[in-house]
């Protein structure tokens, strides 16, 4: 590890419970900041309305450190938008955001356009499939946004236990998830990007940053939109204002692994964007799945395409100007 990394570390990394809500309060108040929290949803009629209520009651009602709470719905087809508006939230669909511009199916399509849903100084991105979910979710990645100002991005970090019965680690600790993770994005970011690999998580959903610093971003559109942030915002502001914080433990509906082999072909092309390689792979991936006495080939697209900059949406900068 870099000595740069270690002194990171030490500095840019915390605890949920190293920030009362009462110092955020303080904090949010002094300075008039506002926070967004934002949930991307796809057909999460089953965990998204505890998550809704969670917030509500402990951010909004208890403690006024939540401004707005949005569901963005990705075209669900299950009971997604009626459950998050009967639990408190305020539900737009994403076709409904900038609507002269086609939609692409994609979780960071979603987050991109999101900007344009929400107000707030500070956005807060949560999953919406979490099971077992706590308020520190979203308290404790805000909390250096408003009491370090030199702080820009903040990633939650987290146990991900694997579940289904897996068998433990040859120390006795529980199987972990997070499988893409350890197989393609910790190594890419370790040789590529050294300077960021102290974060635990680097391809989770839960992270919040100072909407300053998301309209100059790129969004690429789909599962490589972690890696696309924190790989661009590293370039944008340095790692001095990236930080981590420890929020317990995560759980959540696991993909198989075909499913992981798409998401982890699509991380594999937002770095290779990235590194800039005259020569880039195919955009697609063939994988096998068996029929009968065969194995029959199934070639996916993996998503490439990149949302520009919010900041260069005529939309979106006419209301900046409003």
């Amino acid at each position: 590890m870099l000595d740069e990394v270690a002194r990171w570390l030490s500095r840019r990394s915390w605890s949920a419970s190293d920030r009362s809500l009462e110092r955020l309060m303080s904090a949010k108040v002094r300075q008039g900041t506002t926070v967004s929290v934002v949930l991307p949803a796809l057909n999460e009629e089953a965990t998204v309305g505890e998550i809704v209520t969670i917030i509500r009651r402990e951010l909004m009602e208890n403690t006024p450190l939540v401004d707005e709470l949005v569901v963005i719905d990705s075209a669900s087809t299950d009971r997604t938008s009626e459950v998050a508006a009967a639990a408190g939230a305020r539900v737009v669909h994403r076709d409904a955001i900038l609507p002269g511009l086609p939609a692409v199916a994609g979780k960071g399509e979603v987050l991109w356009r999101s900007l344009m849903a929400t107000g707030g100084d500070i956005v807060c991105f949560c999953d919406a499939d979490l099971r077992d979910f706590s308020a520190d979710f979203v308290s404790g990645i805000v909390g250096p946004l408003l009491t370090e100002p030199d702080v820009q991005f903040v990633k939650a970090m987290y146990d991900r236990p694997l579940g289904g019965g897996a068998a433990p680690g040859p120390d006795g600790t529980p199987a972990q998830g997070g499988r893409v993770t350890e197989l393609v994005a910790r190594p890419l970011l370790n040789l590529h990007w050294p300077q960021l690999a102290g974060f635990v998580q680097p391809l989770g959903g839960e992270y919040a940053a100072r909407r300053s610093l998301l309209e100059q971003l790129r969004f690429p559109v789909g599962y490589g939109v972690e890696l696309g942030l924190l790989v661009d915002s590293l370039n944008l502001v340095g790692l001095d204002a990236l930080a981590q914080v420890d929020v317990g433990t995560r759980k959540h509906r696991h993909q198989d692994g075909q499913a992981l082999g798409r998401m982890a072909a699509t991380i594999y092309r937002t770095a290779q964007l990235r590194l800039a390689r005259p020569h880039l792979v195919r955009p697609s991936i063939t994988q096998f799945e068996r029929v009968g006495n065969g194995f029959v080939p199934r070639t996916h697209p993996v998503d490439t395409e990149e949302r520009p900059p919010m900041l260069e949406i005529g939309e979106y900068a006419a209301r900046r100007a409003a």
